[in-house]
């Protein structure tokens, strides 16, 4: 088979319009074209009154040898590449050795898990948090009621942070291998929509992410996996090995139904525990494994009507259902040196509270399948830098992070609220009292306010910069009433638990750091393919491959 891309077609196009278009393209007689299968299809809709889909095709050709020799040198023709998934090792038939432990049971956990399980390793699946339905009631606590379990919330729990998101399945990562295509194929089988294997912007969104990871976990716990929920890590025990270096040899584990604590003997280990495991960062630094501070971005989450980025974005062809609810990417770079860009866009969502921890406030996005929601949400942040912004050592970006959580918590009304301003008082420099014409989204509320009361200065400064340059680009972003509420903190981790090419800490033999919370990934298909890459190396440290 041969891969073309680059076929441009109208909306509203006939079934026919795409077999038409790559006769025409390839220069072949239709009865040449034995078959074809849609592999991407994206949208371009630089002209919004024009928009055109784009589509990128597997197609059967009658000489498929003679086609590619008429196209020498065309980027948009090539051999359609092997895209099938091969495990790198086995495990022997009957292998009864010491299992694999994965830390976390979030999007790179659970592909972790998943491929030792597949390779026949019958994976230990640790996660402080609960079964997915019993956090998802939890959660629902801190939004309807104002109550936190600080082990059962947005970050802590089955599928992770990525649960509670509007559950993108893109990223930018360099894929030479198709694992993005292995993690869409795993999320198909436990039944997401087919869609997500063309669409050039896939999603999913919370409820069939829900059951979706059910189904994974069952597909592992029929291969031999074993998950233990409301397990908390606790400490990590190293040896030292003969020439002097450590390595892992168990774990302290504390049951938080009963209270109990245990050791489990393990050695090889899997660090997938998510951007907001605060206490184990800290822990794994007092144990001497190597951390260091990463940059991050702290700001907010800014909700518009989700028909004024339709109407910006797609003009006339605002609502077509080809195109769905509208997204975007902003950047700005401002003359105090900063950048601001938008972050994780949640077309037709809502804001949700994200704290793990008491008296702090955390905003961050989701939205379901259907994006039907009326108001558009981003993340619109300022990067920080360790050496600039926080050089007190490995764990001071925690530190920054609760400062402003705290602020936020406050001048929210220390009731989980979060501070909220318009963005015309923002720029303006006046607290906002009252409501516009946006709502927020929010739960459990939100506290009109000034943000300068829970952010730096340098991100406030930052923000009435680019709020009018964002304006320029898309109609109405500095509209007066368009809503800001804070603080978003959790854009990334504070630190990396550094490895090395074996995904090996660099200074702890069998402990594999991976995943966001490593600082290794950023978003969930990033993260399951992390999760993926370093099964791949557990199963060969395990076989001495």
């Amino acid at each position: 088979m041969l891969r073309l891309s680059g076929l441009y077609l109208p909306l509203d196009h006939s079934p026919e319009a795409l077999p038409e278009a790559i006769v025409k393209r390839l220069g072949i007689a239709p009865a040449e074209l034995k078959s074809h299968a849609v592999y991407r299809r994206g949208n371009d809709a630089r002209r919004r009154n024009a928009i055109q889909l784009v589509y990128t095709v597997d197609v059967e050709l009658a000489d498929e040898a003679a086609v590619l020799a008429r196209f020498p040198g065309d980027k948009d023709l090539r051999p359609t590449p092997d895209m099938t998934y091969t495990f790198p090792v086995m495990a022997p038939a009957g292998w009864s050795g010491l299992r694999p432990v994965v830390i976390g049971a979030g999007p790179c956990g659970l592909f972790a898990g998943l491929i030792l399980a597949q390779m026949g390793f019958r994976p230990i699946i640790l996660d402080r948090g609960k079964v997915v339905r019993q956090r998802t009631k939890d959660t629902w606590g801190l939004w309807r009621r104002g109550e936190l379990n600080p082990d059962s919330n947005v970050q802590f729990g089955e599928g992770g942070a990525g649960t509670f998101s509007d559950g993108k399945l893109y990223c930018r990562v360099k894929d030479p291998r198709f694992l993005g295509r292995k993690v869409l194929e795993e999320f198909v089988k436990a039944g997401a929509p087919d869609d997500i294997l063309w669409e050039a912007h896939p999603h999913i969104g919370t409820f069939r992410l829900v059951t979706m990871v059910e189904s994974m976990r069952r597909t592992i716990e029929e291969l031999g996996g074993e998950y233990r929920w409301e397990t908390r890590v606790d400490d990590i025990e190293l040896e030292r090995t003969p020439d002097g270096n450590q390595k892992v040899r168990g774990l302290h584990l504390h049951d938080l139904a009963t209270g109990a604590g245990s050791f489990l003997e393990a050695d090889h280990v899997v660090l997938a525990v998510g951007h907001s495991a605060r206490p184990t960062f800290e822990m794994l630094h007092r144990r001497g494994v190597h951390i260091e501070a990463k940059p991050f971005a702290i700001g907010v989450r800014i909700e518009h009507p989700q028909s004024w980025i339709d109407r910006a974005r797609f003009g006339q062809c605002a609502g077509h259902p080809d195109l769905g609810a509208a997204a975007y990417s902003l950047v700005h770079h401002a003359s105090n040196g900063r950048s601001v860009y938008s972050f994780c866009m949640c077309p037709g969502g809502r804001v949700v509270a994200a704290t793990s921890e008491e008296g702090r406030v955390v905003t961050n996005g989701m939205s379901q399948y259907s994006r039907a929601e009326f108001n558009a949400n981003s993340g619109l942040v300022v990067a920080i830098d360790p050496a600039k912004d926080f050089p007190g050592g490995p764990l001071a970006g925690i530190e920054l992070q609760r400062h402003w959580e705290d602020m936020a918590f406050i001048a929210g009304g220390s009731n989980y609220h979060a501070p909220g301003q318009l963005v015309g008082d923002l720029i303006a420099g006046r607290a906002s009292t009252a409501l516009g014409e946006v709502i927020p989204s929010y739960k459990p509320g939100v506290k009109m306010t000034d943000l300068s009361e829970c952010l730096p200065g340098f991100v406030i400064e930052a923000f009435r910069e680019a709020l009018p340059v964002f304006g320029r680009q898309i109609a109405n972003y500095d509209h007066h009433d368009a809503i800001m509420t804070g603080v978003e903190t959790r854009t990334s981790s504070p630190v990396r638990i550094t490895r090395g090419k074996d995904h090996q800490s660099l200074n702890v033999a069998q402990l594999f750091p991976a995943g966001e919370g490593a600082g290794y990934a950023g978003g969930i298909l990033s993260a399951a393919i992390d999760g993926i890459k370093t099964a791949e190396a557990v199963a060969r440290s395990m076989m001495g491959a």
